[in-house]
């Protein structure tokens, strides 16, 4: 992974979550992980395609629940990896576990 694919995928905290994602003019698609986690690494690839592909129209970000425990506490997070898409600061579409690079296009329609 390049500087610039990694800069592509931001890495959100509690202090950056509501002015990244809650506050975005454009839909953020955020993928909730963990180190630890086989599944997560799995998918760590397809969240950073997606967010290449989808340059301005989409920003991609990632929250390691083991180091915001805060933010998995507020939406919920009790298996990863869990991925959510925010529009206009809600929820709007949400998967748990790993999901191929098609189903996560598809929660993006």
């Amino acid at each position: 992974m390049s500087k610039s694919d990694q800069q592509r995928v931001q890495h959100l905290t509690d202090e950056n979550f509501d002015k990244e994602v809650l506050c975005s003019e454009i839909p953020v698609l955020v993928d909730f992980f963990a180190t630890w986690c086989g599944p997560c690494k799995s998918l760590s690839p397809i969240i950073e395609q997606i967010a290449l592909e989808h340059g301005t129209e989409l920003k991609v970000g990632k929250v390691d629940v083991g180091e915001q425990r805060e933010l998995a506490a507020k939406f919920k997070i009790f298996s990863v990896p869990t991925v959510m898409l925010f529009k206009h600061g809600e929820v709007a579409a949400s998967a748990k576990g790993y999901r191929s690079k098609d189903q996560l296009e598809a929660m993006l329609e």
